[in-house]
């Protein structure tokens, strides 16, 4: 077995880590190049930016996880890794260049998904709410101190030094794939050569969108997925620019905002969500984490003052558990066999929201003229200046931030749909599938596919 120890869940922690914290290091250098480079409408395009890479990504994300059902993890992993930072150098060498190749590689942003194939294959079913909270809350950590080093050293060495750093930290993660991390999927689940066939099914975004639909419990899931990830995905992309334009806060205050909000998020992925998924129970866990999101979108809309952000963002890190939350109940109702496909699926959904939820609050942004002054202006006049709104309207002066609600709704929605999802179902099914899963020793790479008449998961109320 290549790498070092066996596969265990601190390989993926570290793969997420290093991807992160090297874009995180360039989160200050990012908000001064896209100014420069979109001087006008700087959020709209923001959000075409970050839409395509969205939707590439939903597109592609199927297709790499069946891929990496037959033919394991590693390979797939370093292939995502390394294309998703890829365009971290082209930041200082050609700006145009950096956001055309930021748009192409979201056909390989799909790494959480491979990633928590990785843990499922490694891991044993009570044990994976804990293990995907752990890789969640790691990202969070990878955020918490990579803004603030490179807001400093931005300050105090220039953007190049910056970026020199992340493109390093991006190919130390690359290294660690290639020499460090074990392959986790077991041998007898991958074919003896690697001419095995992949079906166009598989490797269709909408067909398993389609088959989403056979299966009422993963449609509840997908649907949940959708409406709460689409305000996510958009605020996301464009909150630090937010933050600092309309808000008023200063990079170093941008930095410290994203450190204290991670360290929040952190504790709640690990601790908090390992105490609420045994006391209160799986679906309940997803609930609360919704309930914490339509407060926290809601309190960023009406809010005006810099203690109100900073009051929603110790909300924002409660909001955390649900995702690593439904990727739990995802998995350990799926196949072993599976785990790529059913985790590619809900991948799938949140790059389609990785691609309409940048351009939807970029285009409310523009509809609402909150557009971006000189970035020296905010320097200069920091906390002073509240109104960073070009033609300011009646709405804007009552609302600042008009996408966040729109958000709030959105999730209000999700909460009301996943109420549907038949958490009881899936705890009495749970035994007879892990009969099943164990009772299969070969792997056939066409059941993956598996022609859309079965449902993913064993888990739909008759």
């Amino acid at each position: 077995r290549q790498g070092i120890g066996e596969p265990s869940v601190y390989h993926a922690v570290v793969v997420i880590f290093l991807e992160f914290f090297a874009w995180g290091l360039l989160t200050t250098p990012m908000l001064t190049v896209l100014h420069q480079t979109f001087p006008q409408h700087t959020f709209l395009m923001n959000g075409l930016i970050h839409g395509v890479k969205g939707l590439l990504s939903f597109l592609s994300a199927p297709l790499i996880g069946a891929l990496s059902d037959v033919w394991g993890r590693k390979s797939f992993l370093l292939l995502t890794v390394f294309f998703t930072c890829a365009p971290i150098p082209l930041m200082k060498i050609s700006p145009w260049w950096y956001f055309a190749v930021i748009s192409m590689s979201g056909v390989f942003a799909v790494t959480f998904s491979v990633i928590f194939a990785y843990v499922a294959d490694i891991t044993q079913e009570h044990e994976r709410s804990t293990a995907y909270g752990l890789v969640s809350a790691t990202f969070a950590a990878s955020l918490v101190t990579s803004p603030a080093i490179g807001a400093y050293l931005s300050q105090a060495y220039g953007d190049t030094l910056v970026v020199v750093l992340a493109s390093g930290v991006a190919l130390l993660d690359i290294g660690f794939i290639l020499l460090a991390v074990p392959e986790s999927l077991p041998e007898e689940m991958r074919p003896v050569s690697w001419g095995a066939p992949i079906s166009w099914e598989q490797a269709d975004p909408f067909a398993s969108l389609r088959k989403v639909g056979q299966d009422s419990t993963v449609l509840l899931i997908c649907i949940t997925v959708f409406l709460s990830y689409l305000p996510e995905a958009g605020q996301y992309s464009s909150f630090f620019l937010y933050l600092r334009q309309v808000i008023g806060f200063s990079s170093e205050t941008v930095a410290a905002f994203i450190g204290v909000v991670g360290i929040l998020s952190i504790l709640a992925q690990t601790v908090v969500l390992g105490i609420l998924m045994r006391s209160i129970g799986n679906k309940n866990t997803i609930l609360l984490g919704l309930g914490f999101q339509i407060l926290q979108l809601a309190w960023y809309g009406f809010g005006s003052q810099p203690w109100m952000m900073w009051a929603a963002g110790a909300v924002a890190a409660m909001s955390s558990i649900t995702f690593p939350a439904i990727s739990a109940m995802v998995s350990r109702n799926a196949d072993p066999d599976q785990q790529g496909v059913v985790q590619g699926m809900i991948t799938g959904i949140r790059g389609l929201c990785n691609g309409l939820g940048p351009a939807l609050y970029g285009f409310v942004f523009y509809l609402f003229h909150v557009e971006l002054n000189e970035m020296a202006e905010v320097e200069t006049l920091g906390k002073a200046s509240k109104s960073n709104m070009a033609n300011p309207t009646d709405e804007s002066s009552i609302i600042p931030g008009p996408p966040f609600l729109f958000g709030a709704c959105s999730v209000l929605l999700s909460l009301l749909v996943a109420l549907f999802i038949p958490e009881h179902n899936l705890a009495l099914r749970s035994g007879s599938h892990k009969k099943h899963s164990n009772g299969a020793q070969t792997h056939s790479p066409q059941a993956g596919g598996a022609e859309g008449k079965e449902p993913l998961l064993e888990d739909s109320s008759v």
